[in-house]
């Protein structure tokens, strides 16, 4: 019994000093694997600084090769470096207009296909190239960090949204929310600091962004493309942007509010809209030269840094952005009602009211019903023409009048031939006028009236997206230059090549100087004028037209011929010689009533006799 008693309490004992150890073991296992845990996280805290300092290392090598790269910096959030050395990636929002791509690093858009429009090559047209953007948001949060350097976590993403964030380690994170509208060219942007109220100082009310953007080649000529490319920014409130640029490198600080700004194409745009709006802007654009554009492709390289404010100290900030990225569409920009059409280069006040209200609305109108913009443009020249027909009548009917009176005219300009009696002169040269009815103004004001159009139409042509790449006869862009001889060099004035519209319109323009030459007066004072009418004027319009769209010169040579075919029948039919001199008798009828103009210029008359009298004397 005591053998049985003594081997239970063995058992028990042994049983107890196993668990025990059992115990102890577990113990000693569990810390041992904390502190290898601990171990591991230093070792990997160490090697991931170790991989900072040699890609630190590297760039300054490659620094010292001359090969341009950024420094990594080191940050004491170990998440930010670990988003500093993630590999990025490339997601895509699409509707029926637009692609764009965007890559998780820096969580930015990486690239902008326009659809249903070409490059000048019939190739996709990209706005916005791969690598040819960078865009960043720096910000003080614990450290200075730039997203540029960062790669995002993708939170959501669906065809028309996505959502990338960069965590913290306290658990907050940065979010950058995008969503692309269904059927247009505008992208929502939300910028967003969750849950960073402890790492962002309450001290810290702003944040800077910074976007450079080269913009590529699109068009066929570089001459065309680059003067109708520009920068554009916009104060709320204003009737229109103002704008750096318009062909030639140009800066611009701006230490205002500003809404809106774009990076302006010819004929697309990428713009950036802040609905709390930009504190402040520091605008750039330089243009790339002409051996650039025609080898690498490349229009020139814009760059916007702004800067926005936020309420410091706050847990949950939300900044509303507006991108668009697309054609400069009159209509298409009108309906977001933040004056963005206003960026189309309409002209003055004058001439862009005219363009808005007649030109624009009669070539859409026509282009209901047509496809041959060739055929519009023909359309449109005649209701033009129509339109200001009364004005042109009038300038004709004040012609004819003069070419009358020239046997007069000539008989004062004997009598009165030295300077000396230029008071004189004048005076029986209105005198003359009066008797026969004729305004001093008669023949210059209709044209002056219809310079705007002139103006309006050199504006409209081209800067209309609807011309480009439409073909009509030997033309294949009437947006850009017709070219029928490519010389292969540079010719000074000219260019490399020769444009047949611009050829053909100056030739018109020549015979219809020539035509209404033979009214101007025979006095020497006028040879000078008739000099610069029929010859210098349209070797002047060949050089400027050579290089612009081939639309404007083809206007310009309809405008030229349906107006020596108004001449003529004006002249044979309207405006006779007989029916003047028959209006003219009918004025010396009438009694005279001396105009203020004529009460003046007597007056100064008697003043000069009189002083010319007092000389004498002395």
């Amino acid at each position: 019994m005591n053998n049985n008693k003594s081997t239970i309490i063995g058992f028990v004992l042994i049983f107890a000093i196993m668990m025990g150890f059992s115990w102890y073991q577990s113990r000693q296992y569990s810390e041992q694997m904390a502190a290898q845990a601990q171990l591991d996280s230093i070792a990997r805290a160490e090697q991931m600084a170790a991989m900072a300092m040699e890609a630190l290392n590297q760039t300054q090598q490659d620094a010292s090769t001359g090969v341009k790269v950024m420094n990594m910096p080191a940050y004491k959030d170990s998440l930010l470096t670990e988003a500093r050395l993630a590999d990025a990636s490339i997601y895509k929002l699409s509707n029926d207009k637009v692609e764009i791509e965007f890559t998780t690093k820096g969580a930015q858009p990486y690239s902008v296909k326009i659809n249903d429009y070409m490059t000048f090559d019939s190739t996709d047209l990209y706005l916005v190239k791969p690598g040819y953007s960078e865009y960043g948001i720096s910000v003080f949060a614990g450290e200075n960090i730039n997203t540029k350097d960062l790669v995002f976590q993708v939170a959501e993403h669906t065809d028309s949204t996505i959502v990338m964030r960069l965590p913290f380690v306290n658990g907050g994170y940065i979010q950058q929310s995008y969503k692309l509208e269904n059927d247009g060219y505008m992208l929502q942007n939300e910028l967003s600091f969750v849950g960073l109220g402890n790492v962002i100082p309450r001290n810290v009310s702003m944040l800077d962004i910074d976007w450079s953007l080269v913009v590529p080649r699109l068009e066929k000529g570089f001459k065309n493309e680059m003067q109708y490319s520009k920068l554009n920014y916009y104060f709320s409130g204003d009737k229109k942007p103002e704008i750096i640029g318009r062909g030639r490198d140009a800066s611009k600080r701006i230490d205002t509010k500003t809404k809106w700004f774009a990076f302006q194409q010819q004929f697309f745009s990428a713009l950036m809209t802040s609905k709390n709006e930009f504190a402040s802007a520091d605008f750039d654009i330089d243009f790339y030269s002409e051996d650039e554009y025609k080898t690498d492709g490349k229009l020139m390289a814009c760059s916007a840094k702004l800067r926005s404010d936020f309420q410091a100290g706050s847990d949950n900030i939300v900044l509303p952005y507006e991108f668009y990225f697309g054609p400069n569409d009159y209509k298409t920009l009108k309906k977001y009602d933040q004056k963005y059409e206003k960026i189309i280069p309409l002209g003055g006040w004058l001439v862009a009211w005219f363009s808005r209200l007649i030109i624009i609305p009669t070539f859409d109108f026509l282009g209901r019903f047509l496809t041959n913009y060739g055929l519009i443009i023909l359309l449109m020249t005649l209701f033009i023409k129509l339109l200001i027909s009364p004005l042109t009548i009038k300038s004709y009917k004040s012609s004819a009048k003069m070419q009358v009176i020239k046997p007069e005219m000539d008989k004062i300009n004997a009598k009165y031939p030295n300077e000396k009696d230029a008071m004189k002169k004048q005076q029986a040269t209105m005198d003359l006028y009066q008797k026969a009815g004729i305004s001093p103004m008669g023949g210059c004001l209709p044209m002056l009236l219809q310079m705007p159009i002139l103006f309006a139409m050199f504006r409209f042509f081209p800067a209309s997206i609807e011309l480009r790449q439409q073909k009509f006869l030997w033309a294949d862009d009437l947006s850009a230059y017709d070219s029928i001889w490519d010389f292969g060099v540079n010719v000074p004035l000219i260019g490399d090549h020769l444009s047949l519209f611009a050829l053909l319109m100056a030739v018109t323009m020549f015979f219809y100087s020539k035509m209404t030459s033979g009214q101007m007066s025979d006095d020497p004072n006028m040879a000078g004028m008739k000099f610069m009418s029929v010859w210098l004027m349209p070797i002047m319009m060949f050089f400027i037209c050579n290089n612009l769209s081939a639309a404007l010169s083809y206007y310009y040579l309809l405008s030229n011929i349906i107006t020596m075919i108004m001449t003529w029948y004006i002249r044979k039919f309207v405006v006779t010689e007989e029916k003047v001199r028959a209006d003219m008798m009918l004025n010396a009828k009438k009694p005279k009533k001396k105009s203020a103009w004529q009460q003046r210029l007597e007056e100064a008359q008697k003043m000069q006799e009189q002083m010319q009298k007092q000389q004498n004397r002395r």
